[in-house]
This record gives C-alpha cells, sequence and structure tokens, in this order.
C-alpha cells in the first residue's frame, strides 16, 4: 500500500471512529434499488424478529440513488448497505474507493423486467425492435435516415398489434430497472437495424446516444421508483403498460399480466431457464468499515445469504426473487460470509 492510499484509510478509521463516538448508531440502515426493497424488507422484517438486533432501516431510492448515497462517506451519518438492480458501476466504484470505502459485493439471485398491462386489457405480443420503435426518441425510417419517432399507435409499428395509443409508464435514470432495461430492450431492439448496428461498431457512445434516449413527447413516461403506483395507473389505464421488476408482476397477478417478449412469457420457470429475454442479476453492496461499528451487519448479511432465505424453497423465492444455481449460491454465501473485498 502506497502512502496515499494508507493516508486515507488512516483517515477513513478515524472519521468512523470520531463519528461513532458522537452518535452512536444501533440501526442498520439500507438503501438503493425498488427491485431488491421487498427482499431486503423481507430479511430485515426477519432478521429483527428472529435475533436480538433491531430491524434494518429500508429505504427504496433506486439503485442510482442508493449507490450515490453509499458512496458519498463512511461514518454513521451515511448507509451501510445498498442495494441495487444492476452491478456496481467502474465509476461509482472509484467514487467509494476515493472515500475510503472496502464493497463486498453478494449477488442474491435474478429477476425479471416485465412490461405489464391490465387484466382487463390484450397481452401484448413484442419484440425487442419493437419496443424500441414504440420508446426511442429517434429511430429510423424505411430510407435508413433517423427521424424523430412517429410512432403514436402501436399498430403504426406493426398492423399486427393493437390499435391503441402508445403510453407506457416507466421508471427514471436513477433506477437500475431503467439501466437494465435500457441495456437489455432498447440496445437489442436497435441492433436489429442494420444502420444502428454499423454505427455500434463504429462508434459505440454515438451508438447508445440514439438507442438509450427516451422519447420525450408523452409516450413514454417517467413514474417514479414506486412500482406499486406504477401497478395502479394500469389498473385506472388499461390502454397503458408499465415497466418493472417480475416480483412486483407475481404480486399483482390479480391485476396486470406481463406481456410476451420474443414469444416468452415472463414467469419463474422462464427467467430461471434463462429463456425470458429481459432478466438480470440482484445485488447487495456492505461497507466494511461500518462492520463492528454499527451492530449486526455481519448477522444481517449472513441472514440475506441463508438457504432458507435465498435457496430454491427460501421465503424471498415466495415474492419471486429468482435463486442462482446451487454452485453459483455457495461461492456467493462463501464470500459474503468473509467479507470479500470486491475488485473491479
Amino acid at each position: 500500500m502506497n502512502y496515499s492510499k494508507m493516508t486515507i484509510a488512516a483517515a477513513a478509521v478515524a472519521s468512523i471512529a470520531f463519528t461513532g463516538a458522537a452518535q452512536a448508531r444501533d440501526q442498520i440502515q439500507i438503501v438503493g434499488s425498488s427491485t431488491v426493497f421487498p427482499f431486503s424488507t423481507l430479511v430485515a422484517e426477519q432478521f429483527g424478529k428472529t435475533t436480538e438486533f433491531k430491524t434494518p432501516v429500508v429505504e427504496s431510492t433506486g439503485s442510482g440513488g442508493g449507490m450515490k448515497l453509499f458512496c458519498a462517506g463512511i461514518g454513521l451519518e451515511h448507509p451501510d448497505i445498498t442495494n441495487a438492480s444492476r452491478r456496481i458501476k467502474s465509476s461509482e466504484f472509484e467514487k467509494c474507493t476515493t472515500a475510503g470505502i472496502t464493497i463486498t459485493e453478494v449477488k442474491i439471485g435474478y429477476d425479471g423486467i416485465v412490461l405489464a398491462n391490465s387484466n382487463d386489457a390484450p397481452t401484448y405480443e413484442l419484440t425487442r425492435q419493437q419496443i424500441y420503435l414504440a420508446l426511442a426518441k429517434q429511430v429510423p425510417n424505411d430510407d435508413g435516415v433517423l427521424v424523430d419517432n412517429p410512432n403514436n399507435m402501436w399498430s403504426d409499428i406493426d398492423p399486427s398489434l393493437p390499435s391503441v395509443e402508445i403510453e407506457v409508464l416507466g421508471p427514471p435514470p436513477t433506477s437500475g430497472t431503467r439501466d437494465a432495461f435500457v441495456e437489455l430492450v432498447m440496445r437489442k431492439g436497435a441492433r436489429k437495424f442494420d444502420m444502428l448496428n454499423t454505427l455500434r461498431g463504429e462508434d459505440k457512445k454515438a451508438f447508445r446516444a440514439i438507442s438509450d434516449t427516451m422519447r420525450e413527447d408523452g409516450k413514454f413516461v417517467e413514474a417514479g421508483e414506486n412500482d406499486n403506483l406504477i401497478v395502479q395507473k394500469l389498473e385506472a389505464n388499461p390502454n397503458a403498460l408499465g415497466i418493472f421488476g417480475f416480483s412486483f408482476l407475481e404480486e399483482n397477478r390479480d391485476k396486470v399480466h406481463g406481456s410476451v417478449v420474443e414469444g416468452n412469457t415472463p414467469t419463474f420457470e422462464s427467467i430461471a431457464a434463462g429463456d425470458y429475454p429481459v432478466s438480470r442479476s440482484l445485488f447487495f453492496y456492505v461497507k466494511n468499515e461500518h462492520v463492528g461499528v454499527v451492530p449486526g451487519i455481519k448477522e444481517f448479511v449472513a441472514e440475506f445469504v441463508a438457504e432458507k432465505a435465498v435457496g430454491p424453497e427460501g421465503y424471498a423465492i415466495d415474492k419471486g426473487l429468482i435463486p442462482l444455481p446451487d454452485a453459483d449460491r455457495e461461492a456467493m454465501r462463501e464470500g459474503a460470509l468473509a467479507l470479500t473485498p470486491l475488485t473491479m
């Protein structure tokens, strides 16, 4: 370790020691992904019931918002754990490292992203190219020229789709669900056009400026981090569709159903098998400098990675979490319990 790194580490230790002396905190604070929120809350409640520790406080701030809070520094005014519905970005890792934070990464399982609508409306059968054509700010026309998105009705994209005005409620840019949706749907859909696929090979940044930018004319509506609110709006408006995690679909199947994407229905089985194309990994991240300062962090991690929680018969699975394969789950558990520092 060089001198500058030793200085950062010493400052970090001094900071948390001072903060701890000034204001003790005996309750774990967790922020981050709205998708991981129900699983984290479930584990927190179980942890509070079955141990001597207080029930952790879990806030839904979005993956990006959680990372910003988590990486802001060491000390009891900062959260101990952040949830994420996508992996930590290199820029976020660098920010944490610069702040003297050592991170343990824990992948808890998988989730799908669904495009759902009211049970009172027909089920959509869509390709990722069609979703891109519905939601992108700019799309290629028949002459291969980029134009502002002219599609107002789903039937404008394909006559086989409903003659219904496009209205899709989705997460904001701070959301991990938004990040994953852009990566797994919008970019994949854009690449179906030869001109955009060629651009990707020549200038990835220019390609992503096109593939990642959602339309702003009211057809795509940022509905915030509250997925339950999206479900309520879909109930009120059967013509609208909403983007959220599979776990919320599972909780609300009496109200909404998921669209078929690339011929695959979003189900537990199709996501676990890797058939449903819009699926992603779910994580939480531990601030190792807070372990031993805030009571119960190691024990909470042990509860979260236990077989009774995230194994095939675990209580988080009943909430819609898709479990990791056996070998991956064992390796994850080993790293989590050892609080193995993340390197990138």
